[in-house]
């Protein structure tokens, strides 16, 4: 019989990538991590990963071990909410969102841990197609993604849509022409350019001339730390309004007044044909009212 712990290991390995972030998330040492692998793999008699340098790829054996992982996962949290009373404050939900909407959403996932002992709440930040897969796979109970994904295993919800913010020192004000922001210098993060294809063509159709030509002062991919030199009179960015609402700073900067505002939608995701628990319509009914907030 295969060791359940190894494949456990390895399905984490294969889902973060990187062994020092397996090992973290499992709160093993990295070297633990090897040793598990190698176990699984002497069991097995077949690689499961392909090294090169530091990085890995899967080999055909390690995906399909990683898939039985998955599957394994799934198939024990749906047998301990099969044998758990439908509470709404007992047990175990998984929520992956956005960075920005993770640090709106999560506070008020702690105060509903606070006041539910027996209930326990993982929220992830991940991009768009990780969020979709993982609901696919069972990895995520529930996802807030911007689009609706179109998907025949997906039931989609639309809960609202939330302003994408120009960001400014509270100094400059409210209004802002293109030549101002591009003295103060772009506060750069993995997100951003896409924002400003979005944002700058229908606000400054004359002198902006693509998201790669703006002038950066500073880059900095913690979504929490986004805001702070805007705070301090350094540079301006572009965030979400659930990135901006959530920053404990808030009042330090400020969101220009465009004559074309620009939203993102907002949609709630969960596998189709599951057996919708009380524990997830209660968070489902959070993610809805804070939705609305944002708009």
């Amino acid at each position: 019989m295969l060791n359940a712990t190894w494949i456990e290991t390895f399905t984490v390995l294969a889902e973060e990538g990187h062994f020092t972030r397996a090992a973290g998330r499992l709160n093993m040492t990295q070297p633990g991590v090897s040793q598990h692998l190698r176990k699984l793999e002497q069991q097995l008699g077949q690689a499961l990963i392909a090294q090169d340098g530091k990085s890995f790829t899967l080999t055909p054996a390690g995906e399909t071990v990683r898939d039985l992982g998955l599957s394994r996962r799934a198939e024990e949290r749906a047998l301990r909410e099969a044998i758990t009373r439908d509470d709404p404050n007992v047990g175990e939900l998984r929520i992956a969102c956005s960075g920005s909407f993770a640090m709106l959403f999560y506070p008020r996932a702690i105060e509903m841990m606070r006041d539910a002992p027996g209930l326990a709440i993982h929220v992830e930040a991940a991009p768009q197609s990780r969020i979709l897969s993982g609901v696919l796979d069972g990895r995520f109970d529930l996802g807030v993604i911007g689009e609706d994904p179109r998907h025949p295993r997906i039931e989609a919800q639309h809960v609202g849509r939330e302003e994408l913010c120009l960001v400014l020192p509270k100094a400059v004000g409210g209004q802002v022409d293109f030549e101002q922001l591009e003295a103060l210098g772009l506060v750069a993060h993995p997100d951003v350019y896409r924002y400003a294809d979005e944002l700058f063509p229908p606000n400054f159709p004359g002198p902006f001339a693509g998201a790669d030509r703006l002038r950066v002062r500073s880059y900095v991919n913690q979504i929490g730390q986004i805001p702070a030199p805007v705070a301090e009179g350094v540079g301006y960015t572009l965030l979400p309004r659930s990135g901006v609402a959530a920053y404990p700073l808030a009042d330090r900067v400020a969101v220009a007044r465009l004559p074309t505002p620009q939203y993102q939608q907002l949609w709630s995701i969960f596998r189709r044909g599951r057996t919708t628990s009380a524990r997830l319509k209660r968070i489902r009914g959070l993610i809805e009212n804070l939705a609305a907030t944002l708009d």
